[in-house]
């Protein structure tokens, strides 16, 4: 696959803002691409796994997120980064204590649907513009506003004759658009939580759309022929063949000069 040419075919045909970006679930910390940044190493501090995204999306640059880089709880405990015995039973009680459920039954069914790794599964999250990708990618992750995600979902199911799904809870959706796909093998839509939009500055308007990466090529050709027959892209077309309607007293001095 050639992840360069990918990236400028999304850009150019979707306009985006910030790079399209390659993820990878690594088992061992050690398999890191060279060239890879790490937050605790290029900043002397911890961050969380919303914040890594944004460096690599806003940035341009290969991140590497190991728990030695991480401090974010709900999110470490979603991908198994920290030494949790009952990471579900941790999570639930942190939604009701920060006032997300009222009662430990719904918090618990709401995490138990979250995706999730099992504590240990990896030891570190790749991320990467595709662009500078040093390796396939488990997901793709693009970001985006409505309009934009309309033309991506609609190349999704040109090429894949499903209609794309998401799952919502406004919180920890970082598992949304990153495990989530990997789990699945499914494409996901999902709405950035509080995370993503106090520490990783994503603005009002920005959507996901993350994907296997398996599934890139597909996209990339439903991206160039669906609804080509109708001229639909990016900025939407408005349609101008109409003839406008204005008030009475403009409309009163146009007939008076045989305008209508």
């Amino acid at each position: 696959m050639d992840y360069r040419a990918a990236a400028v075919q999304l850009k150019e045909n979707l306009r985006l803002r910030t790079e399209p970006f390659g993820v990878s679930f690594l088992k061992e910390a050690a398999a890191l691409p060279p060239k890879t940044r790490q937050p605790s190493k290029v900043f002397g501090k911890k961050v969380t796994i919303c914040q890594g995204v944004t460096m690599t999306r806003v940035y341009g640059w290969p991140v590497g997120l190991t728990r030695d880089d991480l401090l974010c709880v709900p999110g470490m405990l979603a991908f198994g980064f920290t030494p949790a015995a009952d990471p579900i039973m941790e999570l639930g009680q942190l939604f009701c204590e920060a006032g997300f459920h009222r009662d430990l039954g719904p918090s618990l069914k709401e995490v138990e649907a979250l995706p999730r790794f099992e504590p240990q599964e990896i030891e570190a999250i790749y991320l990467c513009p595709l662009e500078r990708l040093a390796q396939n990618p488990d997901v793709v992750v693009v970001y985006g506003n409505p309009a934009q995600l309309m033309r991506l979902i609609q190349a999704a199911t040109f090429s894949l004759g499903a209609r794309v799904t998401g799952e919502f809870g406004g919180k920890v959706e970082c598992t949304e658009y990153l495990i989530a796909p990997y789990r699945t093998g499914e494409i996901r839509v999902a709405i950035p939580g509080m995370g993503d939009r106090i520490f990783s500055m994503t603005q009002d308007d920005e959507m996901v759309m993350a994907f296997p990466g398996k599934l890139l090529d597909g996209l990339l050709v439903g991206l160039k022929d669906a609804a080509k027959k109708i001229g639909a892209r990016y900025p939407i077309t408005v349609y101008q063949n109409f003839s406008p309607s204005f008030p009475p007293n403009y409309e009163e001095r146009a007939k008076k000069w045989g305008i209508l």
